[in-house]
């Protein structure tokens, strides 16, 4: 199921910072991994509230993390993603972990925090070898993020989600937020960019 997303500034003015937009991506990010674990429930993978449901979500976060950085590595500016990139991971860990510790409580939300910024770190090196695209991740890189995914679910869902992820999942979340990093990244409002490619004005 999709979701609506708004990713567009409102408002004419200066040049957004890298901490703007990470900020406006984080909760993008977040809503986005939320929508694939809701779809997955859907789907009839057992994902209850708990441990397993938080695994799922930080695994998902993580991957949707690190295409965010692949998207502003596109930009072509290194200080310039390092500082989003930053602002990103640890902005999405602050959601996830206070979220994981109202509800499970067994850890504080700086412990969970740590652990997922652990997590995009790990996955960050485990990523590095495949290839970002216009498209948007290769092969590969869906292929070990749904073994990734896999890993936190039970056994007899383990090797149908990986194909559910890479098919389904996987490819419509990056989508979505390929098209709110676009929005975002273009400083001019809806209005003015309507406005500007009217013909006869």
């Amino acid at each position: 199921m999709a979701i609506r997303i708004k990713s567009h500034w409102f408002k004419d003015g200066a040049a957004k910072s890298a901490a703007d937009i990470a900020s406006a991506a984080a909760f993008i990010v977040f809503r986005v991994a939320q929508n694939a674990l809701r779809n997955m429930r859907n789907a009839g993978y057992e994902l209850p509230p708990g441990a397993a449901y938080f695994a799922f979500l930080a695994e998902f976060l993580a991957f949707l993390t690190l295409c965010a950085d692949r998207i502003a590595h596109r930009r072509g500016d290194a200080t310039w993603r390092v500082e989003f990139t930053t602002v990103v991971a640890n902005k999405v860990g602050t959601f996830l972990a206070d979220n994981e510790a109202d509800l499970l409580g067994a850890e504080s939300a700086q412990s969970c925090k740590r652990r997922f910024i652990a997590l995009v770190n790990e996955r960050a090196t485990d990523y590095a070898e495949f290839r970002w695209t216009d498209e948007g991740p290769d092969y590969g890189f869906l292929r070990c993020f749904g073994h990734c995914v896999a890993a936190t679910m039970s056994g007899h869902d383990q090797s149908w989600a990986v194909s559910q992820v890479i098919e389904a999942e996987a490819p419509a979340a990056v989508e979505m937020l390929q098209k709110a990093m676009a929005g975002l990244l273009d400083p001019a409002p809806p209005r003015a960019r309507r406005a500007a490619g009217t013909p006869g004005e």
